[in-house]
């Protein structure tokens, strides 16, 4: 049985995911939820960006497991934030996916039309179509300057996250509200770097892991839902096999102490949303 985590609206989250960024739906995502339900992950999460929630759906479906049984997320893009289409674009995600709800459903940047969104949201949770909401990529300063006017405080913020990068000043000010974060890139997008830290190497021979399953373990351990991407089975099945050994104190805050402070990917900086919004048109094939 995969761990879970309570949010803090009372549903419960499997504490591992399994991620679809940059799988193409060309019957590849496909694949890979399929065979990511058949090494027992519970939980997938895809985005509206990402233009593969069809093949996602498909697979839930095709798989025979009960839909209660799977934690579905998806995450609406910054151009459909005006309050109207998002809501016309819940209920066209939902269409799309063969989904009669989804467990999660995010706010996938901290740009543009975020207070007419949420307020989407909102009412797509009151009327059952959406259990739990969430943002990502909210930084403090974007989280202090949109999250004081929402009327709900969202259950989750998907953020990058990683031994490198341990997101301390959001985790403070998450910590009051009880606002869980899930990491994106939780293995640093396969930074060789990370993956030879002598203090990763030495606990994964201890224990008899590899490298990636120690981070996600500090990870979980750290009380973060993790996302690991991978199309190889073999992956999937290690990453997801990290619940029977147990980190020290000692060896957490070693890991601790490779924090840089500092990811790959910065919301604050200057343009990028307006970038972000020219990159993905997600309309472009209507």
């Amino acid at each position: 049985m995969t761990e879970t985590i309570t949010l803090n609206d009372g549903n419960k989250i499997p504490a591992i995911g399994f991620g679809v960024f940059q799988i193409p739906a060309d019957g590849s995502t496909y694949t890979a939820v399929k065979e990511a339900l058949e090494v027992g992950y519970r939980h997938i999460d895809t985005a509206q960006a990402y233009f593969n929630e069809k093949e996602v759906g498909q697979a839930i479906k095709d798989s025979g497991i009960p839909r209660e049984e799977i934690f579905v997320t998806s995450k609406l893009w910054i151009q459909d934030y005006a309050y109207e289409t998002a809501k016309a674009t819940i209920d066209s995600t939902l269409e799309k996916m063969g989904l009669d709800y989804l467990d999660l459903y995010l706010l996938h940047q901290p740009y543009g039309k975020v207070e007419e969104a949420w307020k989407a949201l909102e009412e797509a949770k009151a009327a059952g179509k959406i259990k739990s909401i969430g943002v990502s990529n909210f930084t403090p300063n974007f989280w202090n300057q949109f999250v004081p006017h929402f009327n709900t405080i969202p259950a989750v913020n998907q953020v990058e996250f990683n031994p490198y990068f341990q997101q301390k000043a959001l985790r403070d000010l998450l910590a009051k509200d009880d606002v869980k974060i899930e990491a994106w890139a939780p293995l640093g997008q396969g930074n060789k770097d990370l993956f030879a830290e002598p203090t990763i190497a030495n606990l994964a021979n201890k224990y008899g892991k590899d490298a990636g399953q120690i981070i996600l373990r500090f990870e979980n351990q750290e009380g973060i839902i993790v996302l690991p991407k991978s199309t190889k089975k073999s992956r999937m099945t290690s990453n997801k096999d990290i619940f029977d050994f147990e980190l020290t104190a000692d060896e957490m805050a070693e890991l601790r102490a490779l924090d840089k402070g500092k990811g790959a990917h910065d919301p604050d900086a200057p343009g990028v949303g307006d970038y972000l919004l020219s990159a993905y048109d997600i309309h472009a094939n209507d």
